[in-house]
């Protein structure tokens, strides 16, 4: 199911397809499905959940904005990326998924002066093969979206795959819900993550729950010559337990209970230091009276890229630790 879900085609707005594979995997596990205005998948356990996991579905892409007369694409991306790490890069286009290459000049072309600067995005194309404007039109039209085109592989104890923000937490989540916890528990997946947390403004309103855990992937900085990034975690080291980023303060009890059930059960654990980025538990702990939210990551190499790396078992460890730590606060109603 990973593969599946790391090769859907998913960027943000646009999560129908991973929405789907996720309903038809999850149905038989669950008395009750929604789906909602803003395209958030609700899978409930029971009557009355006063827990949810959470996990975002969309991941980094681009949208067409304009067709240019010999064919090209005009683009921009969605989603936070490095404009140094899409040139050149394979991508699938638009709803027939049409196989296409992102262009720019080559070095034999560039200036001086261009060969110093980064690349800009209005400079930036995506060339599907067409010679002709209404060649692609038949096709392609404004508004239309892509994706990396990276295709999910494993080497050894990694895996290698595009989108693990978040399809990672998606799996993992998908796992936990054919568990039998014995417990109403409500399995959300959201959408518009990476564009500013737009549906999990949703979710807390929606479902009156007091405690939210959150499952994501986070970048790891175990680079070579790169000491000074050693503060950042490292695949294979196990599960990352973060206490606060750019958007949630975690609930200091469920972060302390976090630590404890891995203490207690020899999983091993990582603490996210750097006070980066952010997750679904920016708004979601902050719905109605407010939320109790814990978050939870698989560290990834290289994550809003066209292409991640994690370790195997920090997958199985993350999967430990979370359905843990939900049997001891679930089973606390």
């Amino acid at each position: 199911m990973l593969d599946k879900l790391v090769n859907a085609f998913g960027p943000s707005g646009n999560e129908n397809e991973v929405r789907e594979l996720i309903k038809k995997e999850i149905e038989p596990y669950v008395d009750k499905i929604e789906v909602d205005a803003m395209g958030n998948l609700y899978a409930i356990k029971g009557e009355n959940p006063e827990i949810l996991v959470c996990a975002h579905m969309d991941e980094v892409g681009f949208m067409v904005v304009e067709i240019n007369e010999d064919g090209t694409l005009k683009f921009l991306p969605v989603g936070g990326i490095d404009i140094r790490t899409v040139l050149g890069k394979r991508v699938k286009v638009g709803r027939n998924k049409i196989p296409g290459v992102i262009g720019s000049k080559a070095v034999h072309l560039l200036k001086p002066e261009e060969e110093k600067a980064l690349p800009q995005w209005e400079n930036l194309y995506m060339d599907c093969g067409f010679t002709k404007k209404d060649e692609a039109q038949k096709e392609i039209s404004p508004g239309d979206y892509a994706v990396f085109d990276t295709e999910y592989t494993e080497n050894g104890e990694y895996l290698i795959g595009k989108a693990f923000d978040d399809r990672i937490g998606c799996y993992i989540t998908l796992e936990l819900a054919k568990k039998n916890f014995p417990f109403p528990i409500a399995f959300v997946f959201t959408v518009q993550e990476e564009v500013g947390l737009r549906g999990a403004s949703v979710v807390g309103n929606k479902l009156p729950v007091k405690i939210g855990l959150i499952l994501e992937a986070t970048a790891a900085g175990d680079f070579p010559q790169e000491k000074d990034l050693g503060r950042f975690p490292a695949p294979g080291k196990g599960p990352v337990i973060t206490r606060l980023d750019k958007r949630c303060i975690c609930d200091k009890e469920l972060v302390d209970l976090l630590i404890s059930i891995a203490e207690e059960n020899g999983i091993p654990y990582q603490i996210k230091k750097p006070t980066v980025g952010g997750t679904d538990a920016g708004k979601i702990h902050l719905s109605r009276e407010g939320v109790r939210c814990a978050v939870i990551s698989v560290p990834a190499r290289y994550i809003h890229s066209p292409v991640s790396v994690i370790h195997k078992k920090d997958v199985e460890n993350t999967m430990k630790l979370a359905a843990k730590f939900l049997e001891r606060t679930g089973g606390s109603r």
